[in-house]
């Protein structure tokens, strides 16, 4: 049994939402042709996938706006991705840039732990976490080539001093970021040493203080001891909640 959601301002708030975000995933998929989306449904028997759906890319989100997030893709656009003139492409990391641009248009949101699932599974899997929003991308003819499916939750309650005790010498990655570009695959093939590949975030601007790929702090990029560090100066997700 299958549940949709309740046609109420706050369902109508979402479904506007969830079809924004389709609209930005679908301007970066990469069909051979430009992708519109379809009518956005929240019944998942009536969610419109590809005729030959070969592979899904399925994330979290997380930051002012937590939830799962499904991309399902033809087998088109898997074969064009396998066969690129680069050599094969990794599904998941191909569509990043499309989930990104998704997870944009939620606010301060970040893609996390994105992974390649079966189709199906991919979209029984957001079945299972609750009801959820899918749009399907058409192309010419309005022929499905992919179909983008999220389902947003309320952001969880912080962990108890107690639980982030257990964790505190847990070893975690630390990445600064302090940028990214997209460049299309002529541009990579011309690619030479010396070569000056322009970011999208200006030299004054802060870089991103990443912990196991989610978004935590901004800061300055300093030099200490000639290595490279970051001065803190925006917290923008703790990690744990102090005493009261």
């Amino acid at each position: 049994m299958t549940a949709s959601l309740e046609h109420t301002p706050a369902s109508e708030t979402v479904i506007a939402v969830v079809a924004s975000a389709a609209r930005a995933a679908a301007a970066l998929v990469p069909a051979t042709a430009g992708l519109v989306p379809g009518p956005p449904v929240s019944d998942a028997d009536a969610v419109l996938l590809p005729t030959e759906a070969a592979a899904a890319v399925m994330a979290r989100l997380s930051g002012e706006v937590s939830g799962d997030v499904v991309l399902v893709v033809s087998a088109e656009i898997v074969d064009a991705l396998a066969n690129s003139p680069v050599g094969p492409m990794d599904v998941a990391a191909a569509l990043r840039p499309a989930l990104e641009a998704a997870a944009a248009t939620l606010g301060r949101v970040r893609v996390d732990s994105e992974r390649t699932e079966d189709p199906d599974t991919a979209m029984d899997g957001l079945r299972d976490k609750g009801m959820f929003v899918a749009v399907p991308l058409l192309a010419g003819g309005g022929t499905v080539e992919a179909t983008f499916a999220l389902q947003v939750t309320l952001p969880q309650a912080r962990a108890p001093r107690g639980s982030i005790d257990l964790l505190r010498h847990v070893a975690m990655e630390v990445t600064v970021e302090i940028g990214r570009t997209r460049m299309t695959v002529s541009e990579l093939l011309s690619l030479h040493p010396g070569e000056v590949v322009e970011l999208d975030r200006a030299a004054s601007a802060p870089a991103d203080l990443l912990v196991n790929g989610t978004l935590i702090a901004r800061g300055e990029v300093v030099v200490v001891d000639e290595d490279f560090g970051l001065r803190i100066s925006e917290i923008v997700s703790e990690l744990g909640q102090g005493p009261s």
